[in-house]
């Protein structure tokens, strides 16, 4: 492939994506990782792509190459989680069979669990502990700890989940955006999320409505195939693609 076609082909790449990593962008040139790099200086220097750590994101878009830990994003959004996982925990029956996510939305579901007789499942460290106190019947899934997040990832943990069936699934995610769906800025912790959601009979996304019109590197789920629970939906178009529910206090 000659320079400028593999030029217009990593435009093409990252706008048809939204976002592309580097090995996204050597797997579709087949480039080196050196030659997209260099490659990715050029076109952000000539306004065609915006470079961010580990890829490049369309002019315009919002891409987060990277999360916070699990202390930081425990400053954020208290109180639209908090809505977010009460109503959540709502929709948990006694005869449940439940998997439950890392992340902090997830953990403030968790804090209302306290009555349920459900079982539940979890990657999470936290969740897995607040359920134990509340005197709840949980399992921890096994596998390599992820310390930022405190969730259980890798291949041991994803070969455990394809052992259950679960009647919900109630995932934490990043970004949400129409064409890339719901997102997670790492790999592992991405491939995780997608077998739960494989597993489960229904699958419910916890996101505040900050994480509307975001994409972070993987994508988890596409729109079509989970249904969000916000606190208020910033951008009505998203309602073409899911199903939404807003619990902030203006929609119940």
């Amino acid at each position: 492939m000659l320079a400028e076609e593999r030029l217009a082909a990593i435009v093409a790449a990252v706008e048809q994506r939204g976002a592309a990593t580097v090995a996204q962008l050597c797997e579709a040139t087949g480039a080196s990782e050196a030659t997209i790099r260099r490659d990715l200086n050029l076109l952000d220097r000539q306004g065609k792509v915006s470079k961010v750590h580990g890829g490049a994101v369309a002019v315009g878009g919002q891409f987060d190459p990277e999360e916070p830990d699990l202390s930081t994003k425990s400053l954020l959004h208290i109180e639209e989680k908090a809505s977010i996982g009460r109503y959540a925990a709502s929709l948990v029956y006694d005869d449940d069979f439940v998997f439950l996510d890392a992340g902090t939305t997830t953990l403030a579901m968790a804090n209302c669990l306290g009555q349920s007789g459900a079982t539940f499942v979890t990657t999470s460290i936290a969740c897995a502990r607040r359920l134990s106190e509340l005197g709840r019947k949980v399992y921890m899934v096994g596998g390599r700890l992820k310390l930022g997040t405190e969730a259980i990832v890798g291949a041991e943990a994803i070969a455990a989940l394809e052992r259950y069936n679960f009647t919900k699934a109630f995932l934490g995610i990043n970004g949400i955006a129409l064409r890339q769906g719901c997102t997670t800025p790492d790999a592992e912790e991405a491939a995780v999320k997608t077998r739960a959601a494989e597993q489960a009979y229904l699958t419910y996304v916890l996101a505040d409505s900050s994480k509307f019109g975001k994409v972070t590197a993987v994508t988890v789920r596409p729109l079509s195939q989970v249904c969000i629970i916000t606190d208020t939906l910033p951008d009505e178009s998203f309602r073409a693609h899911a199903v939404i529910k807003e619990v902030g206090e203006t929609h119940l």
